[in-house]
């Protein structure tokens, strides 16, 4: 509400209490002062207790916010340890189909010498360069 932004909140726990003792006080006053102060303290009465309660639920609604905001943080730095761990393993996975690309390079540079001059493709060629295929 936006009028709890501009006011602080006692203003409306006195507002309250005020119209309750206006409630009691009304009870004593002669009768052409009691139905004017009874209906202005009821009046206040039911503002402040409105007051009161829309009090209560902004302190509740920023407690939650506060409470998430708390579990955001916490998946935030989750989320940063997880990604450091995929950074990890994608680095790993790299150097290891690297490696295994250089190893069949240079496999198969050793046995195309071999049968250079044969222009025959041998088997083991063929079984190679299956190989890479399938990882």
């Amino acid at each position: 509400m936006w009028i709890l932004q501009f006011l602080p909140n006692w203003i409306f726990y006195y507002i309250l209490f005020g119209s309750g003792i206006g409630l009691l006080v009304a009870k004593f006053l002669p009768k052409y002062y009691k139905e004017l102060v009874a209906i202005v303290s009821a009046i206040f009465f039911a503002f402040g207790l409105f007051m009161v309660g829309a009090i209560s639920n902004e302190e509740t609604w920023q407690a939650r916010v506060k409470e998430m905001e708390a579990k955001v943080a916490e998946a935030e730095v989750q989320s940063v340890k997880e990604n450091i761990k995929l950074v990890e393993k994608v680095v790993t996975k790299t150097q290891v189909v690297k490696q295994r690309g250089e190893d069949i390079i240079k496999y198969v540079d050793k046995e195309i010498v071999k049968y250079d001059n044969t222009c025959v493709i041998p088997k083991e060629f063929i079984e190679a360069h299956n190989r890479a295929a399938t990882k």
